[in-house]
């Protein structure tokens, strides 16, 4: 057999073991396990990191003031050196919605070697400690929660016995560029991370939602969250992997009615949001870039380019191996455009948006060593470690 005929046989091989020995990833019924009524409901802080959110604020935090929560809880606001007035609408909105108590604090700029969010995460639950809360609710300001979603969560915490609860939010479908390239954020997420495998003990799979983290507070007393994990740009899995790696019990699945509200209407804004931290999910790492982009191409766009290739060339074996694998892949994605709610021709472009995904993290390598770093909100972090530029 010819070159192409082996490679798209790879792909095919590589997704039937994907699909089949990779956590059953792409399934999508992964929810919050089971909840008790533990009796007594134990204390909780809700701290949220907050910078320049006066966007997406009042559609957030009324969301947190109002949850049906049956024992002691308070949310903390963290105003991250915004310059929106994102501390003094926390403060109109509390007035206004009423509910649980808020309070709003402001950290100052963070020190050489810490992200902006751990620095303000660690500055709430400093705010959080002198209520001895039992539980720390870790959630973004972009973040709208089901007036149970606390409840839900302790719940599921002391049923399960966990030390960590997560759950990933979901995110905004609306514009054409969300509905191609936000599902398969998860998708590929979840490709990553198998859900199945981050629950289970022994498990060395570790992962988290920033959106939305319920962990306990003497875990992260003893995990020494956040100062254990200051420099981490993607601050949500480092988490995971310090809790699980300190012995703790972790769960991560998909959210019913925990949703983002951040809007990315364009490419760009989406751009931005993956290619800001990939290059950090590879440590930084060359030949990691080199192996994640041979990888991608092999697996996504193999297929499609084998069945042309197979098609213009006559060869019945690379146009069948080609789109047996895109078949496969497209069924695989079909469960994440339904959580979505999204038609499912989509499916069939999963190779078009793992493109966009590629050149997406050859930018973030690109411009890692222009000297730009992961960028957020005017800070850039050039590396791991590294003092933030106020831009």
């Amino acid at each position: 057999m010819s070159a192409i005929v082996w490679i798209a046989v790879v792909s095919l091989l590589s997704w039937l073991w994907l699909s089949l020995c990779q956590g059953f990833f792409w399934r999508t019924d992964v929810r919050l396990p089971p909840q008790g009524d533990p009796g007594v409901w134990p204390s909780v802080a809700v701290v949220v990191p907050a910078r320049d959110e006066a966007e997406v604020l009042p559609l957030s935090l009324p969301s947190l003031l109002v949850q049906d929560y049956p024992g002691r809880a308070e949310v903390f606001l963290v105003d991250d050196g915004s310059t929106d007035g994102t501390g003094e609408l926390a403060r109109e909105l509390a007035a206004r919605t009423g509910g649980l108590p808020l309070t709003v604090g402001s950290p100052g700029e963070p020190p050489a070697g810490w992200t902006g969010k751990l620095w303000a995460v660690r500055y709430g639950i400093g705010l959080a400690r002198a209520r001895g809360p039992e539980f720390l609710l870790l959630t973004d300001a972009d973040i709208a929660h089901a007036p149970d979603s606390l409840r839900t969560l302790v719940a599921a915490a002391r049923t399960g016995g966990f030390d960590l609860v997560s759950q990933m939010a979901r995110l905004r479908v609306e514009s054409l560029w969300e509905r191609l390239v936000v599902p398969a954020f998860v998708y590929f997420f979840a490709q990553l991370y198998p859900f199945r495998w981050i629950g289970r003990r022994g498990s060395r799979t570790a992962a988290a939602a920033g959106g939305c983290v319920l962990l306990r507070a003497d875990t992260a007393e003893r995990a020494r969250i956040p100062d254990a994990i200051r420099h981490a740009v993607i601050d949500d899995v480092a988490l995971a992997r310090a809790v699980k790696g300190g012995g703790g019990h972790i769960w991560l699945g998909l959210a019913e009615r925990v949703d983002s509200v951040r809007p990315y209407p364009r490419l760009h804004d989406l751009w931005r949001m993956v290619s800001r931290s990939a290059y950090a999910q590879l440590r930084h790492n060359p030949l990691l870039l080199l192996g994640t982009v041979a990888g991608l191409a092999l697996v996504y766009l193999v297929p499609p380019a084998a069945v042309v290739a197979g098609a213009v060339a006559g060869s019945t074996a690379t146009a069948t191996a080609g789109a047996l694998a895109w078949a496969v892949m497209t069924a695989t994605y079909v469960p994440m455009l339904r959580y979505y709610g999204q038609p499912l021709w989509l499916a069939p472009l999963l190779p078009f948006t793992a493109f966009l995904y590629l050149l997406m993290t050859v930018d973030s390598a690109v411009q890692h060593y222009r000297g730009r770093g992961a960028a957020w909100k005017g800070r850039t972090y050039a590396r791991p470690g590294a003092v933030p530029d106020e831009g």
